[in-house]
């Protein structure tokens, strides 16, 4: 038996999910870190004690170097929802599932206002032509 030979290429893209990790991410971690430092006067070793990171990751949000790939300070919905974020991870009533589900809201808000297009196009030029709007199609893409 002779296998049939196709011809297609095979061309391996970045998931919107590998560029929230990347940048998405970083950037809702340094918003929440500014608040409690800004807002809250905590000093870096108790922010990252709360968030679950180093000192130094603290230090490099705060100082820009790190957490400044997507600006989400322009959009008032993912405003407020950083903001309440921060003051539920501050007075800690914040189960572990609704702490994930809260990022992931944050994930899902920015992916659905077209935050992370323009950060997946630079970073895969498979999309670079392409206008796939896969985030802005109601439950085409479902996390938690």
């Amino acid at each position: 038996m002779q296998l049939q030979q196709y011809n297609f290429e095979v061309t391996l893209t970045l998931l919107p999910c590998e560029i929230a990790m990347k940048c998405l991410l970083p950037s809702i971690r340094a918003a929440v870190a500014d608040r409690l430092l800004r807002n809250h006067n905590l000093k870096q070793l108790e922010v990252a004690k709360l968030l679950g990171v180093s000192q130094s990751a603290i230090s490099l949000y705060s100082r820009k170097i790190r957490g400044k790939a997507i600006s989400l300070e322009n959009d008032q919905e993912i405003v407020t929802l950083i903001d309440n974020l921060a003051n539920a991870i501050l007075n800690r009533n914040l189960a572990c599932k609704d702490l994930i589900r809260t990022f992931c809201l944050i994930c899902r808000t920015a992916r659905a206002k077209g935050l992370l297009c323009q950060m997946h196009k630079n970073l895969d030029q498979n999309l670079a032509d392409e206008n796939c709007e896969l985030c802005f199609l109601p439950n085409a893409i479902r996390c938690i």
